[in-house]
């Protein structure tokens, strides 16, 4: 794994661990070195796609990292909010932001310390992607939210179609409602480099 922190590195883990060790380097710069410098969007897009079809709080973000997901809501006038992510480092970051009622340590390919059906909502940008988590932790994000629950994520477009999320979107059936796919740039016009151009898939639906 390369392990200078930056996006390709991010790309290429393989672990919970290799991300635990990446975005403990990461933490502190990452605002500046990656969201700054990359003019990135994809916060917004999450945040205003869970307004636009009736979201509301409490909802929980998932894989949080620094807070951007968590500001973007708080634009969006939704809250409570509550944070969780694999990163202990990027949740000290996110927490120095007084943007969430709680922030605790999670892994949405296990068990997050959460009731079922916690949350009227749950939202995620840049979780799933790329060397983080796949179409599995979907079940997770169904259990944490109450029926009736609104869900807004974003899935990494390549990632959508080496992980065959239509397949997996299409096997919950009645479990969820009201299911929408937008395509959206992840990154906004200041950006460069070999991923600027990179498209999103933002899914949206309701626990049934």
């Amino acid at each position: 794994m390369q392990d200078d922190p930056d996006l390709e590195a991010a790309y290429a883990l393989q672990t919970p661990d290799d991300n635990r060790r990446l975005y403990a380097e990461w933490a502190t710069t990452y605002d500046d070195e990656f969201a700054v410098d990359m003019d990135y969007m994809l916060p917004l897009h999450v945040a205003e796609a869970f307004a636009s079809v009736g979201g509301q709080g409490p909802v929980i973000d998932l894989g949080a990292g620094t807070g951007l997901l968590g500001a973007a809501l708080k634009t969006c006038g939704i809250g409570p909010v509550d944070a969780t992510d694999l990163s202990q480092e990027m949740l000290d970051v996110a927490g120095a932001k007084g943007l969430y009622a709680r922030l605790f340590a999670g892994n949405l390919l296990e068990r997050l310390p959460v009731d079922d059906g916690a949350y009227a909502g749950a939202a995620s940008s840049g979780t799933f992607t790329h060397g983080h988590v796949g179409p599995d932790a979907l079940e997770e994000v169904l259990r944490v939210v109450r029926p009736g629950g609104v869900v807004a994520l974003s899935i990494n477009a390549e990632h959508w179609e080496a992980k065959g999320y239509d397949a997996r979107l299409a096997e919950l059936g009645p479990r969820i409602a009201d299911l929408a796919v937008r395509e959206v740039r992840i990154y906004g016009p200041e950006a460069s480099g070999p991923h600027a151009r990179d498209l999103s898939r933002v899914v949206t639906f309701t626990r049934a």
